[in-house]
C-alpha cells in the first residue's frame, strides 16, 4: 500500500475551503445567485434552470457517496492494519505455545547488547528430556499438549514475557540478574517445575529438562555469542543425565569448537572419498560357508587411524549428511558385491532417519540398476527404534522395499520398545540378536532362556537368524547346537576392505 504524507489530508481541506471561501466571496460581490435566476429565464428555451437543478441534486448524492465510500476504504484500511499486525504477530510467534520465537529472541539480543554494559542478565538453553517417547508411544498430539503446558509453566515463572520456542522441545529463557542471584538455583527450580506429572487426555505424562546457562556479560557481553554458549551448556547437561543444569565454562566451547571441526572434516572426506565401506562376513554355521558380507562404514581420518562410526554416524545425521553420505556407501558397496560370488548376499544398514524418506526406495531401486546389481542379492538393516520415530512413513517405505523384491533384516533384536509387535506389523526375512544377548548367555541362564527363545521364534516365524559379537569357539558351538543359522563375530572374521574380502573368496573357491 502507497504511503501517504501526514499533512496531505489536512493541506487539501485547506484547500478545499479556501475555494469554497473564494467562490462564495465571488458570489456574494458579484449577486451571482440573481444573475444565474436572471440568466436562467433569459434562457428559458434551453432549460438551464432544470440542467442546473440536477447537476445539484447528483452532485450533493455524489457527496453522499463520497463519504460513504470514504467509510468503506477507512473500514478497509482498518482490516488491513489489523491483517497487517496479525501476519507481523504469527511471523514473530510460535502457533502452537503463542510464545515468541527466534525472530523476536534477535530482536531481544539486540537490546540487551545496549544495556550489556549497564546490566546483567543470563540466557537459559531448555531441552526436554524424554519428549521424543512422548511422540513415538503416544503421538504428536500428546507431545503438543506437552509444549503447551510446559510454556505455561514457564511463563508463570517468568511473566516479563521472555520466555521463546526456537523450535522442536527447545526453549530460551532471558533473564535479568538481580543481585547475587543463584542461577543454578534457578535452573533446578525450572527442572522441577518442568519435571511434574503432566495429565494429558487419561494419560499421565513424565518429562525432564537439560539446562545451560550463560551469564551477560561475565561469560560474554555479546547476547549472541552468550547464547552460544548457553547451548554449549545445555548439550554439556544433556551427556551427563536427565535434569541437569549446566554453568558455562570456556572448556565446553572447546568442545564445540572441535565438533564443528570435525563436521568440517567430515564434509571433506565425504567430498575426498575417504569413508569408504568395510566388509564383516556373514557365516552359515551349518555349512561354515560365507554366505554375504555386511558393510560397515569406515574412516581412516590418518593412516591406521580410524574415527569411531558411533562418532561420525550420528554426527552426519545432526548435520544432515546422513542421505548424502549413505547414497556414497551404497553405491560403493554395490560395485564391490559385483565381485563376490553370485549367491553373496550385500546386508547394507540404513539410518534411522532414512526411513521417513519416502523416496528412499527409489533412490536405492535406481543405484542398483545403474550399478548391475540384481535386487534378491541386497539386504537392509533396521532397528527397532528406527521403526518408531515415523511409523506409518516407515511401514510404507519397508512395504515398498519389499514388494521390490529387497529382503529386510531386523538388527539389535530385543533392545527396542515392542519387539513382537514389530514382527507382527512388518516382513522381516531375518532377525539379528544383539551381540549383548551373545556375550552373556553362556554365563546367565536368563540370557541364554532369551536367545533359545529367539532362535526357536525364527523357526517358527520361517525367518533366519543371525547371531551377531561371536568371538570365541564356545560360543559358536552353542548357537549351532541351539540352531542357529547364521553367525558374524571377530571369530568369523572382522571387518575388512574389499580387496580381503576378494582373497577370501578365491579361497573358498579353491
Amino acid at each position: 500500500m502507497p504511503s501517504m504524507h501526514p499533512n496531505r489530508a489536512k493541506w487539501e481541506a485547506i484547500v478545499w475551503l479556501l475555494a469554497f471561501a473564494l467562490i462564495y466571496g465571488t458570489a456574494f460581490l458579484f449577486d451571482g445567485h440573481e444573475a444565474i435566476d436572471a440568466l436562467f429565464v433569459s434562457q428559458e428555451a434551453y432549460n438551464l434552470d432544470e440542467i442546473f437543478t440536477a447537476l445539484t441534486i447528483a452532485g450533493g448524492l455524489g457527496l453522499i457517496y463520497s463519504v460513504l465510500r470514504i467509510k468503506d476504504m477507512h473500514r478497509e484500511i482498518q482490516l488491513r492494519v489489523t491483517a497487517e499486525k496479525h501476519v507481523d504477530w504469527i511471523a514473530c510467534h510460535d502457533p502452537l505455545t503463542e510464545l515468541p520465537n527466534r525472530r523476536l529472541l534477535e530482536v531481544a539480543l539486540l537490546k540487551l547488547l545496549t544495556l550489556s554494559q549497564t546490566q546483567r542478565s543470563a540466557i537459559f538453553s531448555l531441552d526436554l528430556d524424554g519428549f521424543k517417547k512422548v511422540n513415538d508411544l503416544l503421538g504428536h498430539e500428546h507431545g503438543d499438549q506437552v509444549l503447551k503446558v510446559v510454556a505455561k509453566r514457564l511463563c508463570s515463572m517468568f511473566p516479563e514475557d521472555n520466555v521463546y520456542r526456537l523450535g522442536g522441545d527447545e526453549f530460551v529463557v532471558v533473564v535479568e540478574r538481580k543481585g547475587n542471584q543463584d542461577l543454578s538455583a534457578l535452573g533446578k527450580r525450572m527442572v522441577v517445575a518442568i519435571s511434574k506429572p503432566i495429565a494429558i487426555n487419561g494419560a499421565t505424562v513424565e518429562i525432564g529438562a537439560s539446562i545451560g546457562f550463560a551469564r551477560i556479560p561475565e561469560d560474554s557481553a555479546f547476547p549472541a555469542e552468550a547464547i552460544q554458549y548457553s547451548d554449549c551448556a545445555m548439550y554439556a547437561a544433556k551427556k551427563i543425565g536427565r535434569n541437569i543444569v549446566k554453568a558455562f565454562v570456556p572448556e565446553m566451547q572447546e568442545e564445540l569448537i572441535k565438533k564443528i571441526q570435525m563436521e568440517a572434516d567430515l564434509k571433506l572426506a565425504m567430498k575426498l572419498g575417504k569413508i569408504r565401506p568395510y566388509y564383516q562376513p556373514l557365516v552359515d554355521l551349518k555349512t561354515q560357508e560365507i554366505v554375504g558380507y555386511e558393510a560397515l562404514a569406515r574412516w581412516e581420518r590418518e593412516p591406521g587411524k580410524f574415527v569411531s562410526p558411533c562418532e561420525f554416524i550420528p554426527l552426519a545425521e545432526n548435520a544432515g549428511l546422513i542421505v548424502e553420505l549413505t547414497d556414497q556407501l551404497f553405491r560403493i558397496a554395490c560395485q564391490d558385491a559385483l565381485s563376490w560370488p553370485p549367491h553373496t548376499v550385500l546386508s547394507f544398514n540404513i539410518s534411522p532417519v532414512q526411513l521417513s524418506d519416502r523416496l528412499l526406495g527409489l533412490r536405492l531401486l535406481k543405484v542398483l540398476g545403474e550399478v548391475g546389481l540384481p535386487v534378491h542379492r541386497l539386504e537392509l538393516e533396521v532397528t527397532e527404534s528406527a521403526l518408531i520415530n515415523d511409523a506409518e512413513t516407515a511401514r510404507d517405505v519397508l512395504d515398498g522395499l519389499v514388494k521390490s523384491g529387497i529382503k529386510i533384516a531386523l538388527d539389535d533384536f530385543g533392545t527396542g520398545y515392542s519387539s513382537l509387535s514389530q514382527l507382527s506389523n512388518y516382513q522381516f526375512n531375518k532377525i539379528k540378536i544383539d551381540r549383548k544377548f551373545v556375550a552373556t548367555f553362556e554365563e546367565s541362564d536368563r540370557q541364554e532362556k532369551v536367545v533359545r527363545a529367539i532362535i526357536a521364534l525364527g523357526i517358527g516365524l520361517g525367518v533366519k537368524i543371525t547371531a551377531e559379537g561371536i568371538e570365541d569357539a564356545s560360543q559358536l558351538r552353542r548357537l549351532q547346537d541351539l540352531g542357529c543359522d547364521i553367525g558374524q563375530g571377530y571369530l568369523l572374521g572382522k571387518p575388512c576392505p574389499i580387496e580381503e574380502t576378494l582373497a577370501v573368496s578365491e579361497r573358498q573357491i579353491a
